[in-house]
């Protein structure tokens, strides 16, 4: 019986470092345990090969913005009609997971008809195949410890939820800023909690450069991020970690801490104008600035 289907769209397989971290990352959650289904959505080049190299599922039928980039809405419903999973995961094609983010899918779900949990990732340097012999989940928590950073709470690499909580997603392109912000406002603002799991599930995101996209720069100054802005409803709709209405530790779903960043992200959507001028969104962006310093953003 599958317990939980894992999906993503990977990148070409073409660049040496990007083969690498997405093979790090496949043979992760292929290692999770029994009932665990990996799907990799589209058709890049050398994707069909290593889905088969690693006995994971390969979906090439997803579609596509006019760019060629995968469209999210399209991947979370084919992950759905492709699988019988009570549980699913959304992940980037360069994170590694740990086998315990099953088990606490399995308690929250059992106490919540409908969820979704994200997180903050650590940030590693991954120049080779790693090790995926018996013991690498202890192995690869002790390297991340020692060498490793936990990454500011910006968007969210990871959803983790149960069959049918996401209804209705706009064309949104994986790849690009913005589409998992909207995600977690989306989620902020269902009956349903939005659960910031940082503190008890681990994720790891091998670094990377910008090689695979256009002009090699980061997506942030990309046209389709611009796009997935005006999709998910404009700036004030791009939500991050410090949004999200319940958080678990140690298991246990409870309120977000009181910290201070929260209740400076909170001020920040409090005077935000709801357009980018005027002395309002002046005041904004000293908000957000002394918000991202305090945090290291």
């Amino acid at each position: 019986m599958t317990v939980m289907t894992i999906f993503t769209a990977p990148k070409p397989f073409t660049d040496p470092h990007i083969d690498i971290i997405q093979r790090n990352a496949i043979q992760s959650w292929a290692g999770l345990g029994d009932g665990i289904e990996v799907l990799l959505m589209g058709d890049e080049e050398g994707m069909a090969e290593v889905a088969a190299e690693y006995g994971v599922r390969h979906l090439p039928d997803v579609a596509y913005s006019p760019k060629g980039v995968p469209l999210i809405n399209s991947m979370f419903s084919l992950a759905e009609e492709a699988s019988t999973s009570p549980l699913f995961t959304f992940v980037n094609a360069d994170i590694l997971l740990f086998p315990e983010i099953v088990e606490i899918a399995q308690q929250v779900k059992a106490q919540e008809e409908a969820f979704v949990l994200l997180g903050q990732r650590w940030d590693l340097d991954v120049t080779h195949l790693l090790d995926f012999s018996e013991g690498w989940p202890e192995r690869l928590r002790q390297e991340t410890l020692r060498r490793g950073n936990l990454h500011p709470p910006g968007g969210s690499d990871y959803f983790v939820y149960p069959r049918g909580v996401w209804k209705a997603t706009p064309d949104l392109v994986v790849g690009r800023a913005g589409w998992d912000n909207w995600m977690i406002f989306y989620a902020v603002h269902q009956p349903w909690p939005a659960i910031d799991a940082t503190k008890d599930i681990m994720i790891v995101h091998q670094s990377h450069g910008y090689t695979h996209l256009p002009d090699s720069q980061p997506h942030y100054g990309h046209e389709e991020t611009f796009i997935n802005m005006e999709l998910g409803g404009g700036w004030g709709n791009m939500y991050m970690l410090l949004d999200t209405n319940m958080e678990l530790i140690n298991d246990r779903i409870r309120k977000p801490r009181p910290r201070l960043i929260r209740y400076l992200r909170q001020l920040e959507h409090f005077i935000y104008p709801g357009e980018k001028r005027g002395w309002r969104w002046g005041l904004t962006r000293v908000v957000r600035q002394t918000r991202r310093k305090i945090i290291g953003e």
